[in-house]
């Protein structure tokens, strides 16, 4: 059996008591689909276990990895859902949660951390409010990127809007069944407009105590959307994978993407710079690993890039087994404009590899020009990077300090780096005392 140290347990025990830390942690996001928000939760759900603390999880009803289910610090409210065409995650429609709320009064948690925008995460700051418990809530979404994607949610994001507005206005508190009445009545609408989506997104900001956000990035949109928050940026942790069996060898240089693949992930302009890189390089490939299907009209055009020649279509691989797919390439190519933080950088600097990004927000784990290169977001840049880079890594020397420089990054936002922090945020706020605010990443003492 697991022991917990000292230092362990002063972290997860309660300010001025030796009862454990009780953490709420609420999130729209625990499946069925495979994300980097999932990941992110469980692996900081995993790290509070470990130190000790009581751990209650609110998600939507739903399949998908649970790997603490049966861990006696931990208890599960899993509440009815619906799935809902476009969205790869089930939605919380509302029933259940009256229990929810009774369940927190009955056993109030020290701190409830919220995980994103959806109807669960609202009900979480309504529970801090009513409980007057403290509220952190994490902003893994680039959420204006995103509201258009998000507007099938505007029914029940509505009602929550309508909810914390009452509430902020001093007015009545509407009951659960008034916001069920109200998602009735505006289901069949087209939905609410961007402002009001936004509008939700930073009075639910605004009502934290404190909104950490996976980097610097994020910080700053949160700043622009809710001017009044209060920020401290904790990069989401992430450690190497298992290495596995590897992968057959490459007929050349294998360009890599690992993740979700849809349209807002910019697929299709790495697609169109794969197409000016086999130019300068014939035997170059291109290894996606995700699936694929996922997108009618991307599958189209990946089976005809797959036609052509170079583009390896491997599907969704299980997360443990995604090691090998990381070592057998020579650059990991991230088009994407819309991530937070993107855990997927982090699992290729662990297995060592240059990486070229279209974000040039997104500097965790890439120093530009050392282990990678930033391109501006059209096909022809962001093959030229590519294609500069793999003659580079021609070089045995720069080869190796690139390998070593993505390992020394990726090794700074370790899971145990983000749970440390994210303990001690969570007994400052317990305990009521200030917390420092940062608008940047702030590495280990000593990287």
């Amino acid at each position: 059996m697991e022991t917990v140290t000292e230092q362990e347990h002063t972290d997860a025990t309660a300010s001025g008591s030796d009862r454990p830390l009780r953490v709420a942690l609420l999130t729209d996001n625990y499946g069925p689909g495979h994300s980097g928000l999932l990941y992110a939760v469980q692996f900081l759900e995993g790290e509070l276990l470990k130190a000790g603390c009581q751990v209650q999880v609110v998600a939507p009803a739903c399949d998908g990895p649970n790997p603490y289910r049966d861990h006696p610090l931990r208890t599960e409210h899993r509440l009815k859902s619906m799935r809902i065409p476009g969205l790869t995650m089930a939605v919380a429609d509302g029933r259940g949660f009256e229990a929810a709320l009774d369940a927190f009064a009955a056993d109030p948690p020290d701190v409830i951390h919220v995980h994103g925008l959806g109807s669960i995460g609202l009900l979480g700051v309504w529970a801090a409010d009513r409980l007057e418990v403290p509220l952190m809530v994490t902003w893994h979404t680039d959420f204006e990127a995103y509201a258009d994607h998000y507007a099938v949610l505007t029914p029940f994001l509505d009602a929550y809007y309508r909810l914390l507005k009452v509430s902020t206005h001093g007015m009545k508190r509407p009951t659960l069944q008034d916001m069920r009445r109200w998602m009735r009545i505006k289901w069949w609408k087209r939905g609410m407009s961007r402002r009001n989506l936004l509008n939700a997104a930073r009075n639910m900001l605004e009502a934290a105590d404190l909104v950490t956000t996976p980097s610097d990035k994020t910080a700053t949109r949160v700043r622009e959307l809710a001017p009044n928050s209060r920020i401290r940026v904790v990069p989401n942790g992430a450690d190497a994978l298992p290495e596995g069996p590897p992968l057959p060898a490459a007929s050349g240089p294998r360009i890599i993407y690992v993740g979700r693949i849809a349209p807002e992930k910019n697929i299709q302009l790495l697609l169109a710079a794969f197409d000016w890189v086999r130019e300068e390089i014939p035997n170059a490939e291109l290894m996606f690993v995700g699936d694929w299907n996922a997108s009618s009209w991307l599958e189209a055009k990946l089976a005809i890039a797959r036609r052509r020649g170079g583009v390896i279509l491997a599907g969704q691989i299980p997360r443990d087994e995604l090691g090998p797919y990381y070592a057998s390439g020579d650059v990991f190519a991230f088009p994407s404009l819309t991530d937070t933080q993107a855990l997927v950088l982090h699992e290729a600097a662990h297995a060592g590899l240059p990486i070229v990004s279209c974000d040039h927000e997104l500097r965790l784990v890439l120093d530009d020009g050392v282990n990678g290169a930033i391109a501006r977001p059209t096909p022809e840049s962001l093959a030229r990077q590519l294609v500069m880079l793999l003659h580079k890594l021609k070089d045995p020397e720069f080869k190796a300090a690139a390998q070593a420089r993505s390992r020394e990054m990726a090794s700074w936002w370790s899971i145990e780096h983000q749970s440390t922090a994210i303990l001690e945020l969570y007994r400052d706020l317990a305990a009521g005392r200030p917390v420092q605010e940062s608008m940047k990443a702030i590495p280990p003492v000593g990287a």
